[in-house]
């Protein structure tokens, strides 16, 4: 099928591209070297078993929790209003 001047798979390839660059964001944004054994907001003990399953943790659940609500509200990509949604 002639697509114009993109090549047969241009739109997966920025699909997979997407995909790609989303991957990558969230391993930056991993905690990386030692775990803390208090929060750094709100100084409650965080559990050992947090410690050793997200090395590298720094806020206790509760306080994660809000962070990450607060992350939510910005959202990288428009996904409504991008192109690949409105070729289905």
């Amino acid at each position: 099928m002639a697509t114009g001047w993109a090549g047969d798979g241009a739109v997966q390839d920025q699909i997979d591209a997407t995909v790609k660059d989303g991957i990558e964001r969230a391993r930056r944004a991993l905690p990386k070297g030692p775990s803390l054994t208090r929060c750094e907001e709100c100084e409650k003990p965080i559990p050992l078993a947090r410690q050793k399953a997200v090395p590298g943790v720094r806020l206790c659940v509760a306080c994660q929790e809000a962070a990450d609500a607060e992350g939510q509200g910005a959202a990288t990509y428009n996904r409504r209003g991008s192109k690949d949604s409105q070729l289905r």
